[in-house]
């Protein structure tokens, strides 16, 4: 394996926001006996951080057994969702015919760089089929509290120990949404292929800085041809296409 491409999990590859809400409210509820009120916005960062700000914005003094008790209860009301998520939820367009195409090219190996935790980002995958081109356990999760651009690194030495080879700024690829998304790639040491399926704009992903702003994941060949291209030999910074 000679490639590494990560791929961002909500509003890149799928969208569970209305079942992912009733979770959190769920965990609220169990974690401090109160109803949810607030929900921090997410805007591409982990679920950790999430967590953090969800119980300051609800006036909840926050402790140390705070996150890991959320965590845990997160991921039990998640899952007891999980058949909810292909009714209630989407997978973005192109979504699988873009993984299925990125497995075939040549020496990539796939895993995910996502703010949400780990056996939530499972179900969310598995539940359109999308797993099956990813190998999770090289993966950066949610619930591990790094920046994301550590994360980054984090998934890449994980990658380097499962598969000998040595993934850096000149054959790592992350493919995500948000202009978070992009400062990651940039400070972790990745190019990256921003996708303006979520929130950002096309304009927004370029001043962000991204190597290549793609509208969608429809046509699988450009998406393979883009990632083909930033994890070549010389391989870096390129142009951008709208």
């Amino acid at each position: 394996m000679n490639r590494l491409v990560l791929w961002n999990v909500d509003l890149t590859l799928v969208d569970v926001a209305i079942v992912a809400r009733d979770a959190y409210a769920e965990a609220f509820r169990q974690v401090t006996g109160r109803p949810l009120v607030k929900l921090a916005p997410a805007m591409g960062r982990p679920d950790s951080e999430i967590i953090f700000e969800t119980l300051a914005v609800n006036g909840i003094a926050v402790q140390d057994d705070h996150l890991p008790r959320f965590v845990e209860a997160l991921t039990a009301a998640f899952a007891a969702r999980r058949r909810r998520l292909d009714k209630e939820g989407r997978m973005m367009p192109g979504a699988k015919d873009a993984l299925k195409a990125v497995a075939r090219l040549d020496g990539a190996v796939q895993s995910v760089l996502t703010g949400t935790i780990k056996g939530n980002a499972a179900h969310k995958l598995a539940a359109f089929g999308l797993d099956r081109h990813l190998d999770l356990e090289i993966g950066g999760y949610g619930e591990e509290v790094y920046p994301k651009a550590t994360l980054l690194q984090v998934a890449q030495g994980r990658a380097k120990d499962k598969y000998g080879a040595a993934f850096t700024a000149a054959n790592t690829v992350l493919v995500g949404d948000s202009a978070r998304d992009v400062q990651a790639a940039r400070i972790g040491g990745a190019a990256m292929v921003a996708v303006a399926s979520g929130r950002a704009t096309v304009s927004e992903l370029e001043e962000a800085g991204a190597d290549l702003v793609l509208r969608d994941l429809t046509n699988s060949s450009e998406v393979v041809a883009a990632v083909a291209r930033l994890t070549g030999s010389g391989s870096g910074s390129g142009g951008r296409a709208g």
